[in-house]
């Protein structure tokens, strides 16, 4: 078969989406094991890029092999083929199966040889994303679904938020849970973070409040931060640790002291829906958020005023977006089962979108050096892209 496959493929004759249907066919019968990304040349002007997904799991040596008869393209043209066509660009380096719910929460370890992911089936896990492959067992104590995940800056602990109303702090070696739940909230914890130094956690929850933590006794360090209305859906530290920022079902972005609590300037309005996600940038100059109302926005961290147009394109509801830890970059999740990539100064879309997950995107994230961008979904699937692939593609 082998041999034959690649006659085949050699013919000048035959356009490229017959070749491409033929990989996709051989690389099914092949196996399900390959873990390495290459590219194939079809002709002069287009390459398709070998993706581990659901239908392309295949024999890694063998693979390597197959794909390596083509390689030689000058032209570092990638186009990338999905059950789609070709007509749609796909960057998937691997579908990591595991998680038997929706995966809601995702983000890479400090140094990026990790990725832990947080899931309505009560569970954390961890995987290496080099390989998709899952690290340890699950992580088990949550007794609801767990909301939020984050990696401690040393990469040694792991923080969970969940809908039992607690927050946990997790060994990121052995998966053992680290002292006592964090009590306080009276509603599901929606969302986690840990301050630059690891010395506290911050929360946010549907009852309407933002909480600061000490990360290593689990106490609660001051009263709650109070002035949203309704969920406090994201909450977010300043790189400096001064600010914390959130973004609530009430369409309002916040910045607080996070050393009193008190909120700093008023609300960020502008958004005409629930706000779900938001971020600082690397440098806190800026703030990043998505809404319901299909907008990224970008706003002014000291002023609150709103930098540029909203960024448009996603055709539902955004779910999660984060900035690239240069700055340059945002990405975003959205309903539309899509994740794309941002010019953080234009606004301007990034290439193609990455499509693949079958349902929701929850939650993105940059790895440590940009160039990988991990995404959690309903499907109950993580997926690993290849951002720097996006940034050829829209060279073409």
């Amino acid at each position: 078969m082998y041999d034959g496959v690649i006659r085949v493929l050699g013919r000048n004759d035959l356009e490229p989406e017959v070749k491409c249907r033929l990989l996709q066919s051989a690389m099914e019968i092949l196996g399900k094991r390959a873990r390495e990304s290459t590219s194939l040349r079809l002709d002069g002007f287009v390459e398709i890029h070998a993706l581990v997904s659901d239908a392309w799991e295949s024999n890694q040596k063998l693979v390597k092999q197959f794909l390596g008869q083509f390689t030689h393209c000058e032209r570092k043209t990638l186009q990338f083929f999905t059950d789609e066509g070709l007509n749609h660009f796909l960057v998937c380096v691997f579908v990591v199966e595991g998680h038997t719910n929706t995966v809601h929460s995702v983000a890479f370890s400090p140094e990026g040889r990790r990725v832990v992911s947080g899931s309505y089936d009560q569970t954390v896990g961890i995987w290496d994303p080099e390989t998709g492959k899952r690290v340890r067992e699950p992580f088990r104590g949550h007794l609801r679904a767990v909301m939020s995940i984050a990696f401690s800056p040393d990469g040694r602990r792991v923080i969970s938020g969940s809908d039992d109303k607690t927050v946990r702090t997790w060994d990121a070696e052995t998966g053992k849970q680290v002292g006592e739940p964090f009590q306080g909230h009276t509603h599901l914890v929606a969302s986690v973070a840990f301050s630059p130094d690891g010395r506290h956690v911050v929360s946010g929850s549907d009852d309407e409040t933002v909480r600061m933590w000490d990360a290593e006794t689990g106490k609660q360090v001051g009263e709650p931060f109070r002035g949203h209305t309704d969920l406090v859906v994201y909450v977010a530290f300043s790189p400096d640790g001064r600010r914390v920022v959130s973004g609530s079902w009430d369409e309002t972005v916040r910045v607080w002291d996070a050393e009193t609590g008190k909120s700093v300037g008023e609300p960020f309005q502008g958004h005409t829906d629930v706000v779900v996600s938001v971020a600082f940038s690397p440098d806190g100059r800026r703030v990043v958020s998505g809404s319901w109302d299909e907008t990224v926005r970008v706003w002014d961290a000291e002023t609150g005023n709103p930098v540029g147009e909203p960024f448009r394109g996603h055709t539902d509801s955004l779910q999660s977006v984060a900035f690239s830890p240069d700055g340059k970059r945002i990405v975003s999740g959205s309903d539309d089962k899509t994740v794309r990539i941002w010019d953080a100064e234009t606004g301007n879309q990034v290439g193609e979108p990455f499509r693949g997950h079958r349902d929701c995107v929850w939650s993105v994230a940059f790895s440590p050096d940009s160039r990988r961008i991990v995404s959690g979904s309903t499907d109950e699937t993580i997926r690993i892209w290849d951002a720097e692939a996006a940034e050829k593609m829209a060279t073409l």
